[in-house]
């Protein structure tokens, strides 16, 4: 049985993104939690994860870390390849998006960390997060005018590179980002999926809380 290691589901955005690979695509694996900002952190997580961190996937002896790792082995091992789109172009125009979101957008992550029971109030991000958000709306764009025949995600049928913008969409909806006609469209599909409505659930009856996401890259 496979086993991924994640953090609080309230917060932990890279923990959300090969969950929902894993639940979407069906495979059974079990779970083990690590609760984030704690004073024996360091401790539990060195136990799964050799860089400290989560999420860590465990199959069988065999351990990979981070999170579009993890998806990559899923794909290949579990998936025959069916992680990512089909059609040659779509799949490589989605792996470049899913790159550039796992070492790009630092001011929108840093200054909007996932909070799935935040709602939106008065608090405003600079012009650099504001880029950032205005980015990755116009790469949904251009995604889904030359992809997304035939699905309501960013490729049509869901994969990899949806996985890796939720937590966009939960960062969207918690700060009250504007979104346009486009991007509220694939909202509403990361929204509709069942595995993020089972995490999100999850997320909201969570009783730990941390005063302080400011400083929580994930």
């Amino acid at each position: 049985m496979l086993t991924l290691v994640i953090g609080n589901k309230n917060y932990s955005s890279w923990s959300l993104r090969p969950y929902l690979v894993l639940e979407t695509f069906g495979i059974a694996f079990d779970e083990v939690r690590i609760l984030l900002d704690t004073p024996h952190f360091q401790e539990d997580v060195a136990r799964w994860a050799p860089n400290r961190r989560v999420p860590a996937l465990h199959d069988d002896g065999l351990v990979i870390w981070d999170s579009l790792a993890i998806c990559e082995y899923i794909n290949e091992r579990y998936l025959d390849g069916r992680g990512w789109p089909v059609d040659v172009a779509a799949r490589a125009q989605a792996r470049s998006a899913a790159a550039e979101m796992h070492s790009g957008f630092g001011a929108l992550r840093a200054q909007m960390p996932m909070n799935m029971r935040r709602t939106p109030d008065k608090y405003c991000w600079d012009d650099a997060a504001a880029r950032d958000a205005a980015r990755i709306q116009a790469m949904w764009r251009e995604l889904r005018e030359a992809h997304g025949q035939g699905g309501p995600f960013l490729c049509g049928a869901f994969s990899i590179v949806d996985a890796m913008y939720a937590p966009v969409v939960s960062r969207f909806l918690s700060y009250g980002v504007p979104m346009d006609d486009n991007a509220r469209a694939f909202a509403d599909a990361i929204q509709s999926l069942p595995a993020w409505n089972r995490w999100r659930d999850a997320a909201f009856a969570e009783v730990e809380y941390l005063v302080d996401t400011e400083h929580f890259r994930a």
